[in-house]
């Protein structure tokens, strides 16, 4: 029996659901791999508040320096959060030679680059499953599974706060502000929700997937990123009528060597699996060359299944260093290239969703037909609703795919119709085909 000295930076909701785990089931992960993992220090700023977990006299600290450089320190967790001091810890750690584990996205998206070669000069390694769908293993999947699989498509739930909101406004009707401040109030939605609702936890989710895809660092500024704030309960029942729900969609895919990638509310068919993933669970739609279609579901985020991630990547860093595999494969893909060729967004093809407001006049409609035309955007369907007291009616109509250069000038000069009273809604429309 092998024991590795684990230090964790951190001690947060994360921090102590993997003190739980290890302490729960470290017996259980010696017997099955042979070695047993002892949490040997804890940094974080409070370290008077009960967790709900006992530790040792002198694991506790408030110096996270200490931890990284204590010579009995096998590995480090990174659960710091943010991209400041967790970019200084995790690259002082990678500098000395320390693996590094962390369920930090936003420090992977925005610093990404800089990580990865500093494991590499160091031979040694970043672990980062807990990163992207909580206690899911897709990025595992990936490296592993289908590492045979060139990755055509993927397709990502990846915040649970959002689905909540989406999955409640289909249930119950109730608007967006009602169901997001019963979503802060249970725990679901932080205050202020910008990350979560506007798509950037959702987005930096994206970058990472598509990074290990793809084998190099993916820049946030390639991922067009558009939330659910404000979205009518009107799109969700309009959708719902059609067929369709609408989920925040992570998507990625491989267009002929150019990666398309962004994070946007889409319309998906209702009998597609992934329409059918409610509340705050998360899912990942791969499609490979090989494998064809596979789908990965489960809590994206929480104290136990995160935590059961991030002891996953605890035990396979365990391994390597103790077999001295040192730079392991997720790091290995991320560096195969330099970098990559991306669709820009005006070049994304796509079908849409769109939802107007037109005065109910003889003429209206057939100014919109002209622009749509003038703009190669063919439609597959019209839906007029009954006229309101206003003398405006709603048209929802759904489109063929068209280049998203051409909807956005089509939606600009519609915006600005005489016949039309309001902004124009326009969201993506996914076939999976």
């Amino acid at each position: 029996m092998k024991e590795i000295k684990v230090g964790i930076l951190g001690f947060g909701t994360v921090g102590a659901g993997v003190v739980e785990g290890i302490q729960k089931n470290g017996g259980l992960m010696a017997e099955r791999t042979g070695i047993y993992p002892v949490v040997a220090r804890i940094a974080d700023l409070d370290i008077e508040t009960d967790r709900g977990i006992t530790v040792p006299a002198g694991v506790l600290t408030t110096d996270a320096m200490s931890v990284i450089s204590d010579p009995e320190i096998d590995l480090v967790v990174e659960l710091v959060g943010g991209t400041g001091v967790a970019r200084t810890f995790t690259l002082e750690a990678l500098k000395q030679g320390k693996p590094v584990i962390t369920a930090n996205k936003a420090l992977l998206a925005d610093h990404g680059d800089e990580i990865y070669k500093a494991a590499r000069e160091n031979n040694t390694g970043i672990y980062y499953e807990a990163a992207v769908g909580g206690g899911i293993p897709i990025l595992r999947s990936q490296r592993a599974g289908l590492i045979g699989n060139r990755i055509e498509s993927i397709y990502g739930i990846l915040n649970g706060t959002c689905n909540y909101i989406l999955t409640r406004m289909e249930r119950e009707g109730l608007p967006f502000d009602t169901i997001l401040t019963d979503a802060q109030e249970l725990g679901y939605a932080e205050t202020p929700p910008d990350l979560d609702i506007d798509g950037i936890d959702t987005a930096h989710k994206a970058v990472v997937l598509a990074s290990m895809a793809y084998g190099a660092p993916v820049p946030m500024d390639a991922c067009p990123t558009k939330g659910i704030r404000g979205l009518a309960a009107s799109e969700i029942a309009n959708a719902e009528e059609m067929g369709y729900r609408i989920k925040l969609l992570a998507i990625i895919k491989d267009n002929d060597g150019e990666v398309e990638l962004s994070v946007e509310p889409t319309l998906v068919p209702r009998e597609h699996m992934i329409a059918s993933v409610s509340d705050s669970f998360n899912a990942v739609f791969v499609k490979g060359d090989i494998v064809d279609d596979t789908m990965y579901y489960g809590r994206g985020a929480g104290r136990l299944p995160t935590g059961s991630a991030v002891i996953g990547d605890i035990m396979e860093a365990a391994g390597d260093k103790l077999n001295n595999v040192g730079s392991p494969v997720s790091v290995t893909m991320m560096l195969q290239k330099d970098e990559l060729q991306y669709c820009t967004a005006e070049n994304i093809v796509k079908r849409c969703y769109i939802r107007l407001c037109l005065e109910d006049k003889p003429g209206a409609m057939a100014q919109v037909m002209t622009i749509f035309g003038a703009h190669n955007i063919s439609i597959a369907s019209v839906v007029q609703k009954e006229r309101h007291k206003t003398g405006y009616a709603p048209v929802v109509i759904l489109t063929q795919e068209a280049r998203e250069s051409e909807f956005a000038a089509a939606m600009r000069e519609i915006a600005v119709l005489e016949v039309s009273c309001c902004e124009p809604v326009r969201m993506r429309l996914e076939d999976f085909e």
